[in-house]
């Protein structure tokens, strides 16, 4: 593995100071506040807020059903699509739209994806949140190439090589090769809680690129005892995907790759610590509305943004406050509900929530605000409240789950790793990623203690099994900590302590950071379950 340095700046803990002489590119109001990136400025017109109904992705039907077994056929094709009004967006996408269609579940009954790629370069998918075996889980070299044959050995060496940041591969020295031509099949068993999921490439160094030009979809897992809860279901229960995206003038996706092609590893420079964007899109629609009755909603709210955290606040609020009722996390449903007037969410990272519009007056606009954006960014969305009073059968019961807790002190080992930009590149415990070089080694049934501490801010990715934080700088967990967890937000200079075990599946699985840039660039690593 040989890996070209893409940080100017060295030291364990880097100061505004050190960032700007550095030639870091990061804003000093996003360096004080700890919020990663850089804007890349749209150069297309863009639209009015609140001027586009919210489409919500429609539900994939399976293509043969079984007593045990449903499969489900998607191609991934590019698509000319009409996001911006009066332009088109040339998308990677899941069988033609940005989202893709949404994949429902039933926890412990087997799900078989069987993808092609029409794409014109390789693809690997991953089932974020999955339990699921390493065959299947999207392990970043495990390539579908495309099925016109366009692709050999040597362009995915090509591919792998060249430009000055990220993970550029001697062709000797690739690690565990696993290359199917035109299609794989993904076999997902669920013996898994009720939570909200979603699926996204997970191709190594091409992530960022790929997921920017919509490469993601919702994958919703439904068991019987989210069912016997009298939750907001049908219409009212709402997947939101708020992404962040940059338009060129001609309505195109803009990235800022080191190629027009996307055909090299990395981005330019000023946006090695994430790429912003100033569209923000709520299920690929910019700034959208959507009408509601005066009754409970259940929105399933997932960041599926490249780098952008986001403060998500209701305007007005509503009289008392405690507008957003949390019912659940990444893993599925808490033990109880929990009330915030604000949300913080990372990327990954899912809130389930249920939002009482009965509190507000008829006609009320709603909006839904980023307390984190500047600009175009400080708006998300706006629900439009209807005139009438209809009758609400649903409700938020005191008591959702049995959220078993891990016990820390049984822990058989204490695992740390060190979140690290410096001079060395994007880091955890020191080394940039290498395929097939594990961190760790769990045995599987093992409870584990696993700390993470940083330098930078990362929401930290893990995969096969959720864990539950134990704690923040030695005290107790955030606000945002609770239930099941896949992927936690951890602040500059800060140590978060999770519990974890791996259960089920041995092989080769992946902790990463999620900040899609940081990811591309080197802050992965491997760890292995025996």
């Amino acid at each position: 593995m040989r890996r070209r340095a893409l940080l100017g700046a060295g030291g364990a803990a880097l100061g505004a100071g050190a960032l700007t002489a550095a030639g870091w590119p990061v804003l000093s109001r996003y360096v004080r506040e700890g919020l990663p990136g850089k804007v890349l400025r749209s150069r297309a017109e863009l639209p009015a807020a609140f001027r586009t109904r919210l489409p919500v992705p429609g539900v994939l039907e399976p293509t043969t059903t079984s007593g045990t077994t449903d499969t489900y056929d998607i191609t991934q094709q590019h698509a000319e699509l009409e996001i911006l009004p009066g332009l088109r967006t040339r998308a990677w996408t899941y069988g033609g739209t940005f989202p893709g269609p949404t994949i429902v579940s039933r926890s412990g009954r087997r799900t078989v994806v069987r993808h092609r790629n029409e794409l014109d370069r390789p693809s690997v998918v991953h089932l974020h949140g999955g339990h699921t075996p390493a065959s299947s889980d999207g392990y970043p070299t495990s390539l579908i190439l495309p099925a016109d044959g366009s692709y050999d050995m040597h362009r995915v060496h090509q591919d792998m090589s060249g430009g000055p940041h990220g993970m550029t591969m001697d062709h000797g020295a690739m690690g565990p090769m696993d290359l199917t031509e035109g299609s794989r099949t993904y076999t997902y068993p669920l013996d898994q809680r009720a939570a909200t999921l979603w699926y996204h490439d997970h191709r190594m160094s091409y992530t960022g690129a790929a997921v920017w030009m919509g490469l993601a979809g919702f994958h919703l897992v439904h068991d019987d005892e989210e069912e016997r809860l009298p939750l907001p279901r049908g219409d009212r229960d709402i997947p939101l995907m708020i992404t962040d995206r940059s338009f060129a003038a001609d309505g195109s996706f803009q990235y800022p790759s080191l190629d027009a092609g996307l055909h090299t590893p990395g981005v330019t420079d000023a946006y090695m610590n994430g790429v912003l964007g100033d569209v923000v899109l709520v299920n690929g629609a910019p700034w959208p509305v959507h009408a509601v009755d005066r009754l409970r909603y259940r929105l399933r709210i997932l960041n599926a943004s490249n780098a952008r955290l986001y403060k998500l606040q209701l305007d007005p609020q509503p009289a008392g406050g405690g507008g957003f009722v949390q019912i659940g996390s990444d893993g599925g449903l808490l033990d109880a509900p929990r009330r915030h007037d604000a949300l913080e969410i990372a990327p990954a990272e899912r809130f389930d929530v249920v939002v009482d519009f009965s509190r507000y007056e008829p006609g009320t606009k709603v909006r839904l605000l980023n307390r984190f954006g500047d600009g175009s960014t400080t708006q998300v969305m706006r629900f439009d409240v209807g005139s009438g009073s209809p009758r609400d059968d649903t409700r938020v019961p005191p008591k959702l789950s049995e959220v078993r807790p891990l016990d820390p002190g049984r822990s058989a080992v204490t695992r740390d790793f060190h979140f690290r930009g410096s001079a060395a590149g994007w880091t955890i415990n020191g080394k940039e990623y290498e395929p097939g070089r594990a961190l760790a080694r769990p045995k599987l049934g093992q409870v584990e203690v696993w700390r993470f501490t940083t330098n930078f801010h990362h929401p930290v990715h893990l995969h096969l099994d959720p864990f539950q934080v134990v704690s923040r700088n030695g005290h107790g967990v955030g606000a945002f900590d609770h239930g099941w967890k896949d992927t936690v937000d951890l602040r500059p200079a800060e140590a978060v302590e999770v519990v974890t075990r791996f259960t089920d599946y041995p092989g080769a699985f992946m902790i990463h950071c999620h900040n899609l840039e940081h990811e591309d660039m080197a802050m992965m690593g491997d760890f292995v379950t025996e």
